[in-house]
């Protein structure tokens, strides 16, 4: 089973309510070949919300407790991107998915690049918290950027 970033199925979840469809991800999700799973949304957040960067490292540093996950008005949102990515690691354990396709750039989700923490576009290399964790438990994790390559070893 893999495991999918719900907004990437078409879900309306990511921060500003809209979604970032993969027609190939809604495809395996209609087939049953996908579930999907929001780290955000698990972690407490509701939709719309305001826009969080990780301020100070990535998500590594974040779950050493060296950075922070902070809103745009300087809230610090940390333990619900925290509480998040435990919650989408008991996922994967209890579906024993074999890898999970995650949403670049988002302080969940980025598996290679996520934003720089000052909120002007500016993208880093790093992990998001969610990716990071499930990293560190040795989960395969891939961005939508990386599922051709997935698909391609499947065949």
């Amino acid at each position: 089973m893999i495991l999918v970033s719900s907004c990437l199925a078409g879900l309306e979840v990511r921060y500003n309510a809209t979604h970032s469809l993969d027609s190939k991800i809604r495809q395996m999700v209609d087939e049953k070949k996908a579930i999907t799973v929001c780290p955000e949304l698990l972690g407490g957040f509701s939709t719309p919300r305001e826009p969080a960067e990780i301020v100070g490292g990535d998500g590594e540093d974040v779950l050493a407790g060296n950075a922070r996950v902070l809103e745009r008005s300087d809230r610090d949102v940390t333990d619900f991107y925290i509480k998040g990515a435990y919650l989408t690691l008991e996922k994967v354990q209890e579906y024993q998915a074999s890898v999970v396709v995650l949403k670049e750039y988002s302080p969940s989700c980025g598996s290679a690049m996520i934003y720089d923490g000052e909120f002007r576009g500016k993208k880093i290399s790093g992990n998001g918290v969610t990716a990071a964790l499930l990293r560190r438990n040795g989960i395969r994790v891939v961005s939508e950027e990386g599922l051709s390559d997935l698909l391609r070893e499947d065949d």
